[in-house]
């Protein structure tokens, strides 16, 4: 865990995954990517999944930043991405603190892809019936235009999406829009950035102000060894943009000192990021595990 501004934040493991290798790293020949990622032989990659908490306890702010693929997955379903999901790796970090699932006033909700958020609701009883909300008590911070998308997503990305993570937050009425490509912030210490590559409005959290800032860099930039500038992932709607994008975040980076946290990396929670907007390097990483 390390502080950030008035937050403490801390990178949460929630479980682990394998995705195919070649999607993952996209035209990078597999003798580059097999270096720097740990394959099985169904080419498929490790990759975790990560909720990053921040608690401002001033503001009695507690966020969190994704919430995994949750629990609503058959065996047979769950062995094709090799999904393991622990349920009790968030309430296990809140309770750390001295906090409890109902406690969490804010939910923010980068993309609606499986992988990041399924973790919003679990079955209510019986799989395939209604689903519960996992933190009915806060606030989900979801991007307008990305809702929109992932209700009428596009052949290339459809099977990302599972209605059932997230048709029960506009029943439940807990939905914050954020609006536009330069969203006001939701409040003190918590703004936003918004791309387009990976998947239509994506949202990245900005947590902190000034110089302490920590900038969750989502499936732009889902690991350490995806920093290069051209290591683009397949499942990514428009590629090039992605480039562009990524150059951007480290423009920011360098400019403001911001700190990237990655959501896949299986080592590391986040990093410092030193060299140009080309060639970004890791400078440190971050005490954020």
């Amino acid at each position: 865990m390390m502080t950030i501004g008035r937050f403490d934040v801390r990178s949460v493991v929630t479980g682990t995954m394998r995705l195919d290798g070649g999607a993952m790293f996209g035209v990078v020949p597999k003798v580059l990517w097999e270096k720097v990622a740990d394959v099985d032989a169904r080419n498929r990659i490790r990759l975790c999944t990560r909720t990053l908490l921040a608690v401002n306890r001033s503001d009695r702010r507690v966020i969190l930043v994704d919430t995994g693929c949750g629990t609503k997955w058959t065996p047979e379903k769950a062995d094709r991405f090799a999904i393991s999901y622990d349920e009790t790796a968030i309430p296990s970090a809140l309770a750390a603190q001295g906090l409890s699932v109902d406690d969490v006033t804010d939910v923010v909700i980068t993309h609606l892809h499986f992988d990041h958020n399924g973790g919003l609701t679990d079955w209510e009883d019986d799989p395939d019936g209604p689903t519960r909300l996992r933190y009915p008590c806060a606030r989900h911070w979801v991007h307008r235009g990305h809702w929109e998308h992932a209700h009428r997503p596009h052949l290339r990305d459809q099977a990302s999406f599972f209605q059932e993570d997230f048709l029960a937050l506009a029943d439940a009425g807990v939905i914050e829009w954020v609006e536009g490509d330069e969203p006001a912030p939701a409040f003190d210490g918590l703004s936003w950035i918004v791309t387009h590559g990976h998947t239509p409005y994506q949202l990245h959290p900005l947590i902190g102000t000034g110089p302490a800032q920590l900038l969750f860099a989502g499936d732009t930039v889902p690991t350490v060894a995806h920093l290069r500038a051209g290591w683009v992932m397949a499942y990514d709607m428009e590629p090039v943009r992605t480039i562009h994008e990524k150059q951007a975040m480290y423009r920011r980076c360098f400019e403001e000192g911001a700190l990237l946290a990655f959501p896949h990396d299986p080592a590391h929670g986040g990093a410092a990021i030193d060299g140009s907007p080309e060639r970004p390097i890791v400078a440190h990483v971050l005490p954020l595990d």
